[in-house]
Formats: structure tokens, sequence, C-alpha cells
């Protein structure tokens, strides 16, 4: 079974993920994925999510070029979020002014067999510290991101520099026993 036949049996759809980044290409805006999706292009092993998060540079548009592309789309500035009818795939575009350095700084990757530019780890791991510091989003999702940073860390040990001493424990223990590896 390839990536994108996997992917399309999560999903429910062959394409989704393919035609949303085809479509954020086509507004000519600077983007790059962001979240659970980008976390798996640097973690060792992928976990499923059912959720797309984009950060773009401008928003103008985007939802034209995803309705364009089959996707329904609703706009709640400063987010566009959309899904592909028979598909279970969430986006979620965010112009957001805490974002906008991250598509410049993107790398490219693939996933799920669809070529697309991901937030540097640095830009990840912060986003993803401010999702979990956010006290309005729900519990689980708050448990998902700090599960997230600690996948990073054990993946990627240059995540450990971005994730400040004292915010997640399991982080600290990592640190420690990698700074006794080291010693060794």
């Amino acid at each position: 079974m390839s990536e994108e036949e996997f992917f399309a049996g999560i999903t429910g759809h062959n394409s989704d993920l393919r035609l949303a980044v085809e479509a954020l290409r086509s507004t000519g805006h600077g983007f790059c994925l962001v979240g659970g999706l980008a976390v798996n292009h640097y973690a060792a092993e992928p976990m499923v999510t059912l959720d797309a998060d984009f950060a773009v540079v401008a928003d103008a548009g985007v939802a034209d070029a995803l309705r364009t592309r089959g996707f329904a789309v609703e706009v709640f500035p400063p987010s566009i979020n959309a899904r592909l009818p028979g598909s279970r795939l969430r986006l979620q575009v965010t112009v957001n002014s805490r974002y906008a350095g991250f598509p410049a700084r993107a790398v490219p990757g693939r996933l799920f067999g669809v070529e697309v530019p991901v937030a540097a780890l640095a830009d990840l791991v912060q986003g993803k510290i401010w999702a979990f510091q956010d006290t309005t989003r729900r519990a689980s999702k708050r448990a998902k991101d700090r599960a997230d940073m600690i996948r990073l860390c054990e993946a990627q040990p240059a995540a450990f520099a971005c994730v400040p001493p004292g915010l997640i424990e399991e982080i600290d223990q990592l640190r420690r026993q990698s700074a006794g590896q080291d010693a060794s």
C-alpha cells in the first residue's frame, strides 16, 4: 500500500491534500504546513490526524482557489476552514501575524505523496508552544500539542533548544537523559 493509498483510506478521498496544496500554490502567496501533519515530517513515527493546518502570508484568493477545486469553504478571520465533500480531512488556513514569517523559512517536504512546504522545525515548535499555552483551547487539543512537542524532541534533538525549560516535564527529562548520554 502506498502512502497516498494509506492517507486516502483515512480521509476517504484520494486527492484532498494534493488539491489543497495546489489551491494554495495557485494564489502565489507563501504558505506552509503547520500542526500535526507537519510534525509527521520531523517525527520518527507518523501519527494519524484529520486536520491539515496551513499558515499563509495573505488570504487574498485562498477561499476562491479552494472553492475552484471543489472545497466547501467557511471564512472566520483570521482563518479559512475548508473540507472537500466526501473527505474527512479538515483544512484550516491561518493568516495570523504570529505565523507571518513561517512560510519564508519553510523547508521542502513530502507527506503522503504530496510535495508541500513544511514549517521549519523551530517555527513548528513555536506554533505548538503557542497552541499548548492557549488556555481557551480544549484540553484534548492541548494534550496533543504537548505530545507533539515530546515527539519532536525525541526525533529531533535540535528541538530541545526551542522549548523553554520547565514548560513540559517530559521534555526536561529527555534533556537530562540526552545530557547524560553526551557526557559518557
